[in-house]
């Protein structure tokens, strides 16, 4: 390796901690008009990370800058197809990190830089991007793993990318040699799979298991809607109402959730997307449409819920924020089978699962006495799996493995927690 490629050495420590790391999180940050768990989950990451000792650097790109550039797509694709192009590289080797953790390079940082660093670099997978144009695994109504088992093209052929084969055409070449083969895959030492479905599709898909972790998100206890200490705040006593939080979009179900919900029940549904208007003209009586919410007011209502309910219909990678954030506030999740939050739900006992739309009204009767039985528990599991304490545990873990494997010690030798 040339000279000029290695960081500059840093044999100072971070004060206060002296297990603690210098870590650089490089982050291409999604347009502020989609909003995105996985922006906000980066952001609470590396306050976690400061108030554990570690010395945290942001190494970002953000979108709703670059793209009022002239010629930005069309950079942007480039970068995309053949892994060239903007890189934190520079960045990187002024701030001399033990520790690179990257969270998402699409569509603003190219990949050929990793060959470049020498050190330790750990992955968060928060979607399935580098096997899927689409990123999640969905089309056509159902989930679709045709392209990470071995048919590349199909994701081109329908155009899985935001509906336009032109837009897919760089997400499809970049990954067309499989999931071993993918720069960031193939290059980070450890990878952060968010939940047990994640894992086991990307060990399917040709990843190494050695390579594979499991931590999952977390959300901070003590946010809104928690009393002191983080503890939920008091149900109100006309609680009766159930809520849905997420994006309106095919993937999360939305709709087959309206379409079946019994007119006796009263709903809220906090969001927007591209079926805002369908989801209106099929919405029961009962239900209300709130529109899109902050995030504190979103945390602030759901301690008011009777639960929250889950209906997404593709395999989503993570167990979504919104799910977490209703745990730390007491709230239960009724969820449709088939997703990361399904998986949790049934082993954690934080709610319910129904198997098809159909069985939604008879879900949500059992639901309704249960469900209060269940907030303390619910609190209990966010405290033990879902807290910033938990993750970080579970992600320095990674980083002394990380930095084993960097070292060409035995990745055995460092253990880590069991979610």
């Amino acid at each position: 390796m040339p000279a000029q490629e290695a960081p500059r050495p840093r044999t100072d420590r971070p004060p206060g901690n002296p297990a603690a790391h210098r870590v650089a999180l490089v982050h291409s940050f999604y347009s502020s008009r989609r909003p995105s768990g996985e922006n906000a989950a980066v952001l609470d990451q590396a306050e976690a990370l400061r108030a554990a000792g570690h010395d945290v650097t942001l190494v970002a790109a953000h979108t709703d800058a670059l793209e009022t550039e002239r010629g930005y797509t069309l950079r942007a694709a480039v970068r995309v197809a053949t892994g060239r192009g903007r890189s934190p590289l520079a960045e990187l080797r002024r701030l001399g990190p033990d520790v690179v953790h990257v969270h998402n390079l699409f569509p603003n940082f190219a990949t050929d830089w990793l060959d470049r660093w020498p050190g330790a670099v750990v992955a968060t997978l928060h979607n399935y991007r580098p096997v899927c144009a689409a990123a999640t695994l969905f089309r056509d109504g159902k989930t679709c793993t045709a392209c990470p088992d071995g048919d590349r093209w199909t994701g081109l052929r329908h155009g899985c990318y935001r509906g336009r084969r032109g837009a897919t055409l760089p997400l499809t070449w970049a990954s067309r040699h499989g999931a071993a083969a993918h720069p960031l895959l193939r290059r980070a030492e450890r990878l952060v799979a968010l939940s047990e479905r994640s894992r086991d599709l990307y060990q399917r898909f040709g990843v190494p298991p050695e390579k594979l972790a499991l931590v999952p998100n977390f959300v901070a206890s003590g946010s809104p809607g928690t009393g002191p200490e983080g503890r939920p705040a008091a149900p109100s006593a006309a609680a009766a109402r159930w809520v849905y939080a997420g994006r309106l979009s095919e993937e999360k179900g939305i709709l087959p959730l309206l379409r079946d919900w019994p007119g006796s029940e009263p709903l809220d549904v906090i969001g927007s997307g591209p079926l805002e208007s369908a989801c209106r003209g099929v919405a029961p009586g009962a239900v209300r449409l709130l529109g899109p919410l902050p995030r504190q007011e979103v945390t602030a209502r759901l301690p008011r819920y009777t639960g929250l309910v889950f209906p997404s219909v593709c395999p989503e990678s993570a167990t979504a924020l919104v799910c977490q954030e209703a745990l730390a506030a007491g709230v239960p999740v009724l969820a449709l089978a088939g997703s990361a939050a399904a998986d949790s739900v049934r082993r954690d006992g934080t709610g319910a699962v129904y198997g098809t739309p159909g069985e939604l009204p008879h879900a949500l009767a059992a639901a309704r006495e249960r469900f209060p039985l269940l907030r303390e528990h619910c609190r209990r599991v966010h405290a033990e799996r879902y807290s910033a304490r938990s993750w970080t545990a579970g992600i320095e873990a990674v980083y002394a493995q990380a930095l084993a494997r960097a070292a060409g010690r035995p990745a055995a030798a460092v253990a880590e927690p069991s979610w």
